[in-house]
């Protein structure tokens, strides 16, 4: 029988655990050092338990840490890591250096639902949620896990539609038993499903950001199905009850496609949609993928747009571009390794 990973376990599981393999309960203290502390790969290592304690637990359970199968490196410093997670399943991880910060973005699924018409992951469809020893071990086994300042959900999939193994990931990044970050070190991107949404605003204190991309419900439907499923004048609506002003940071993230939503008439719009709502805008320039005929927005198009926001009160900024030459948008490299594996395995 195949032995369940310790890592990405909370408090409870691992109390339950130390109990079901005989262990005195102060072992759960020292389980939970070993695994979010100290960061051991090995039950072997965890040395202040008992040999035999070892051996029962080792019985039944492995740590779980599993490292990067391959990557890719940016000549600006980004990486893409890729990580199975199943038989020809993969997800990716990119870390983001900057002279300030160090970024990890970490996927939440295999694939996605939404189908968003300029995401490759969606592209894929959707294969399965990732387990929260899959979301964990995505930023634990980072060989640059320690020079970390930042964590994004925004890699592959919709984290919304993962919120039970989210949760659990939240818990343990943040509490004091497991790597005790500041919830505002932690950013949840989503397109907004009304259920996953309002259990984050109610119970999380970590920064959101929410993909918008056109304030038009039309354009955004052709860019963004799930318009139809959770309109954002809706999503919008939902977070106006929340405090964003002196806790979390409230974000609304937008790809600017040349032709497409980079208008003056969309900047103009998009103030309007957002009046009054305590936030911020990034526009983000669009990496061209494979099959999709949107096109890159040129910067003094993005440069004007931001400026109608900022004088309209909408503090607005344009992120810069990372790993463009190793399409750090997550979903290509993923893509590539499964129809590899497909072909090596005579699966057509």
């Amino acid at each position: 029988m195949e032995k369940k990973s310790l890592l990405g376990m909370t408090l409870a599981e691992l109390t339950e655990v130390v109990k079901e393999v005989g262990l005195p309960r102060f072992a759960t203290k020292q389980i939970v050092d070993w695994l979010y502390k100290k960061k051991v790969t090995k039950i072997e290592e965890m040395t202040n338990l008992s040999k035999l304690g070892r051996a029962n637990l080792s019985a039944s359970y492995q740590v779980g840490a599993i490292p990067p199968s391959s990557k890719q490196v940016s000549v600006d410093g980004t990486i893409k890591y890729l990580y199975q997670v199943g038989e020809n399943q993969f997800v990716e991880a990119v870390y983001i250096p900057t002279d300030t910060h160090a970024t990890i973005c970490v996927s939440t699924q295999v694939g996605c639902k939404m189908n968003c018409l300029f995401c490759m992951t969606g592209k894929q469809g959707f294969t399965a949620n990732l387990t929260t020893n899959q979301i964990i071990n995505q930023i634990q086994s980072l060989p640059e896990v320690d020079a970390l300042t930042n964590i994004v959900f925004m890699g592959m999939g919709e984290p919304l539609d993962n919120v039970d193994e989210l949760f659990k990931a939240l818990d343990i990044l943040t509490s004091p038993y497991g790597y005790g970050w500041s919830p505002h070190r932690i950013t949840v991107s989503t397109i907004g499903t009304f259920k996953g949404l309002q259990r984050f605003l109610a119970e999380s204190e970590c920064h959101l950001a929410i993909s918008l991309h056109s304030p038009i419900p039309e354009e955004r439907a052709q860019l963004m199905p799930v318009e139809k499923a959770f309109p954002i004048k809706d999503v919008i609506e939902m977070v106006k009850k929340y405090n964003f002003f002196h806790q979390r940071r409230l974000s609304f993230e937008y790809i600017v496609f040349k032709n497409l939503n980079d208008s003056e008439r969309h900047a103009h719009k998009l103030a309007k949609l957002l009046y009054g709502v305590p936030c911020r805008v990034n526009l983000i320039r669009f990496h061209a993928i494979p099959g999709v005929d949107l096109l890159t927005s040129d910067l003094n198009r993005m440069t004007h747009f931001r400026d109608i926001l900022n004088k309209k009160g909408v503090i607005c900024t344009i992120r810069a571009s990372r790993g463009e030459d190793i399409f750090a948008a997550c979903g290509m490299l993923s893509t590539a390794k499964s129809k590899q594996s497909e072909e090596e395995l005579g699966i057509n």
